[in-house]
C-alpha cells in the first residue's frame, strides 16, 4: 500500500476499475443488453448457461429461441439465446454475440425448460438433449412461404365411439374438453383401433384450440396414427415428425409446427421434444416398446420426456396400451394418473381363447410330448382349422439374442439367486457367473425342478418356416422380421411366420395364432424379459379374433409360468401390479433409482469412489459389480431409493472428473431401458 491511500480509497479505486470494465460499449443496445446463451458444449462441469452482450445490429433477431455464433474458448460455437437481461451477475468483461444463425425462434421457452428438465432427471448435459430436441437447419426450408396465416380448419370428425367400452373415458375427454389437465393410463380391449381411439382424443384437444402430441413406437404403428389422423382430423390437420424422413422432410414439419400451422403433432421417439402450439394433451402408445428409449446421451425414455411435459405445461397425459408396464402400474399406484380400463366381460369377450399346449391331464394324454415339443399336436390342430377362415399368425423369437441360460430339463432361466440377474458363462471352463453382479454360480439348482445343469437358449426362425411349409403342403408360408417387414396382408388362409413385434395388421384379424418358444423370451439376459415377453404375446394375441368368432391362441411354454398365465387370463393389469411388486422386493426400478456405469476400469472405479463420497450415508447406496463386458470394459451398477437424487450426485461426479480431465471412456446412464 501507497503511503498517501488508505483501505477506502483502495476499495473506491477496484470499484472503479470493475465499473469501467462491465461499462457496455457504445453499439451495445440499450434495451435487454445481455443475453443468456446455452452454448453447445457437452462438458458436464461446464453445463450452465453464459451471458453476453448484444450488438445493436443483432438486437432484434437475438431473441429467445434463436440460434447464434459466440466466442467460447477461442472457438465460434452454436448456442441458442434462452433469454433478454438487463443486467448480468457476472463481473468481468462480458463477450459480444457474435452472429445469429437464424431468426427462427426454434427453442421456445417450454422445451427450454423441458430440456433442463430431462437433462436433470439422466444426469446429462443441456446441450446433448437440445440436439436432440431441435434438428440440424435447413435455410431453405426457413425460406419457404408456410401458409400459416390461415386459419386451422376445424376437425372432420368429432366422435369419440372408439372410447366407448371405457365407463371412465367420457370423464376423461370431458375434462380435455374444459381444457384441463387429466392423466389417464389405458388398457385397450383385444382388437382395439388404438390409432383411431388417438386421433379422436387429438379432435377433443384440437376443438378447444390447443395442440396435441402423439408418439408410436415405430414406422408401421405411425403410419396407422397417420391413416387414422387424416379420416378423423383431415389431411392438412396434423404433421408428421419423425426422424426417418429424412433432414429436408422433418425440419420442414419441425418448422410447420412451431409456427402453429397445425394443432397436431405425430410421431415417433424423435418427436417428444415437438414445439406445438399451446400444448394440451400429450399420448404415447404401448410405453413398453425399447424403441422409445433414445440411443444417445443422456438416453431419454420418451414415456418420461412426456411425463414431465405433462406435469411442466399442465396438460393432459395419455399412455395406452394392450399390455401395461411396471412404471404405468407405479403411476397407478401413486395416484398420479387414473386407469381407463374397459369391464371384464367386455374384455373377454372381445378377446381370443387362449390355452397353454399341455396345461390340461387330458391333453397329455392326446399328445404325451405336449410339453416337450417345440410345434406339438394341438398347436398343428389349431393351425389347420384356423386356415379354414383365414390367416394364421406363427410368433417364433428371433435368434440374435445374448447368450443367456436356462434350465436343461424345464427350460426355467437361470438367475442369481443374490440379485436376481441373468446367468451366463464367458468361457469354456468354470462357473456360470451373473452378468449384473458377477457372482459366480458354482452351486446353482434350478428353483422349479432342481436340475443342476444349464444350457443356452438358441433358436432359429427359418427352420420354423421349412417346418410348417412341410407339414401345410400348398399352404401359402410368409415370413415377416428383420429387414423384410410386412405391413398389411389379406383376410386369405395363410401362414404368416413373424418375430416379436414384425406381426402385420390382418384384414378382418387372425383366426388362429401359435406363440412358440415362450421360454426363450423368458431367457433373454435382461431383468425386463419377463415384462418384455408378456407384452409382445399381448400384442400379438389382441391381433386374433374373438373366441365367438372362432379365434384361438396357443402358447407353448410351461403351463404354470406366471407370464404365461396373464395371457390365459387377459388380465395385464394383474401381471404389471405383480411385477412392480417383484422389484420393489429386488430393488429395482421404478421401485428404486438405478445408474448403469460403464467404461475403463479405472474409469468405473474412480465414479464409484466418486458417488460413494458424495452421496449420504443414510441414503441406502448399493454397488452391483464391476463385472466384464469385454476384454477394455467394465460395467458397475448403483442403486438408491427412488426418492434420494442419485442423478444430481451422478452429475457432480461426473462434473468433478470433467474439471480434473481425468482420462477413460464413461457412460452414465440412469434407469436404462434394457438392464441385466
Amino acid at each position: 500500500m501507497a503511503p498517501n491511500e488508505s483501505p477506502e480509497q483502495l476499495t473506491l479505486l477496484r470499484e472503479t476499475v470493475r465499473r469501467s470494465r462491465t461499462k457496455a460499449p457504445a453499439d451495445i443496445t440499450g434495451t435487454l443488453p445481455v443475453a443468456r446463451v446455452a452454448v453447445d458444449v457437452s462438458l458436464p462441469h461446464l453445463d450452465r448457461p453464459f451471458d453476453y452482450l448484444v450488438p445493436d445490429d443483432l438486437a432484434a433477431t437475438a431473441q429467445p429461441g434463436v440460434r447464434v455464433k459466440v466466442r467460447f474458448a477461442g472457438k465460434d460455437l452454436d448456442g441458442f439465446v434462452l433469454e433478454r437481461l438487463e443486467t448480468s451477475e457476472h463481473g468481468g468483461k462480458l463477450a459480444r454475440i457474435r452472429k445469429v444463425v437464424s431468426p427462427e425462434q426454434v427453442l421456445t421457452p417450454e422445451v427450454a425448460d423441458l430440456c433442463r428438465a430431462v437433462a436433470d432427471r439422466y444426469a446429462g448435459v443441456l446441450a446433448d438433449v437440445t440436439r436432440l430436441a431441435v434438428p440440424p437447419r435447413l435455410a431453405k426450408v426457413e425460406a419457404e412461404a408456410l401458409r400459416c396465416d390461415q386459419p386451422i380448419r376445424p376437425v372432420e370428425s368429432t366422435a369419440t365411439d372408439e372410447w366407448s367400452p371405457y365407463p371412465h373415458a367420457e370423464g376423461f375427454l370431458d375434462a380435455v374438453r374444459r381444457t384441463e389437465a387429466p392423466r389417464a393410463i389405458w388398457t385397450a380391449v383385444p382388437g382395439a383401433d388404438w390409432a383411431l381411439a388417438f386421433a379422436q382424443a387429438a379432435a377433443v384437444c384440437a376443438s378447444t384450440g390447443r395442440g396435441a402430441l402423439l408418439l408410436a413406437p415405430d414406422a408401421r404403428d405411425l403410419e396407422r396414427l397417420a391413416k387414422a389422423c387424416t379420416a378423423v382430423l383431415g389431411p392438412d390437420g396434423f404433421v408428421t415428425l419423425s426422424a426417418d424422413l429424412g433432414p429436408t422432410a422433418r425440419y420442414r414439419a419441425f418448422i410447420s409446427a412451431l409456427r402453429g400451422c397445425t394443432r397436431v403433432v405425430i410421431g415417433t421417439r424423435a418427436a417428444a421434444f415437438a414445439p406445438v402450439t399451446n400444448l394440451g394433451l400429450v399420448a404415447l402408445w404401448d410405453d413398453g416398446d425399447d424403441s422409445y428409449a433414445e440411443p444417445r446421451a443422456p438416453y431419454p425414455h420418451a414415456r418420461e420426456v412426456l411425463l414431465l411435459r405433462a406435469f411442466r405445461q399442465k396438460c393432459a397425459a395419455l399412455l395406452g396400451g394392450f399390455a401395461r408396464s411396471a412404471e404405468t402400474a407405479a403411476l397407478l399406484e401413486t395416484g398420479w394418473a387414473n386407469e381407463l380400463i374397459a369391464d371384464r366381460a367386455v374384455t373377454r369377450a372381445a378377446a381370443p381363447a387362449v390355452h397353454i399346449a399341455g396345461e390340461s391331464d387330458r391333453d397329455l394324454a392326446r399328445d404325451p410330448g405336449a410339453r416337450a415339443a417345440r410345434l406339438p399336436h394341438q398347436a398343428f390342430e389349431v393351425a389347420r382349422e384356423g386356415l379354414k377362415t383365414g390367416p394364421v399368425l406363427v410368433q417364433v423369437p428371433r435368434a440374435g439374442y445374448l447368450p443367456s441360460l436356462v434350465c436343461q430339463t424345464c427350460r426355467t432361466p437361470s438367475r442369481c439367486t443374490t440379485c436376481g440377474g441373468s446367468l451366463r458363462r464367458t468361457g469354456s471352463s468354470g462357473p456360470a457367473s451373473c452378468t449384473v453382479c458377477g457372482r459366480p454360480a458354482a452351486d446353482h439348482r434350478c428353483p422349479e425342478c432342481g436340475d443342476t445343469r444349464m444350457r443356452a437358449a438358441v433358436v432359429g426362425a427359418r427352420r420354423t418356416a421349412e417346418e410348417l411349409g412341410r407339414a401345410f403342403p400348398g399352404v401359402l408360408v410368409r415370413t415377416s422380421g428383420g429387414e423384410s417387414m410386412l405391413d398389411e396382408i389379406p383376410g386369405d388362409p395363410a401362414l404368416i411366420v413373424t418375430t416379436p413385434g414384425a406381426e402385420p395388421v390382418a384384414e378382418n384379424g387372425y383366426s388362429a395364432a401359435l406363440l412358440l418358444d415362450t421360454w426363450l423370451l423368458l431367457a433373454r439376459p435382461d431383468l425386463r424379459a419377463p415384462e418384455e415377453a408378456v407384452r409382445r404375446w399381448f400384442n400379438a394375441a389382441a391381433m386374433v379374433r374373438p373366441a365367438r368368432e372362432g379365434g384361438k391362441v396357443i402358447m407353448v411354454g410351461e403351463p404354470s409360468a406366471m407370464p404365461l398365465q396373464a395371457v390365459v387370463r387377459w388380465s395385464p393389469e394383474g401381471y404389471a401390479t405383480r411385477e412392480l411388486e417383484e422389484r420393489r422386493a429386488a430393488r429395482l426400478a421404478p421401485a428404486a433409482k438405478l445408474a448403469e456405469l460403464v467404461g475403463s476400469s479405472d474409469a468405473v472405479a474412480d465414479m464409484v469412489a466418486r458417488v460413494r463420497e458424495l452421496i449420504d450415508p443414510t441414503a441406502g447406496l448399493e454397488v452391483l459389480g464391476p463385472v466384464d463386458v469385454d476384454e477394455e470394459t467394465v460395467r458397475a451398477v448403483v442403486r438408491t431409493p427412488r426418492a434420494y437424487g442419485l442423478a444430481r450426485v451422478l452429475k457432480e461426479a461426473v462434473a468433478a472428473r470433467g474439471t480434473k480431465k481425468l482420462p477413460g471412456p464413461l457412460r452414465v446412464q440412469v434407469d436404462p431401458a434394457t438392464f441385466g
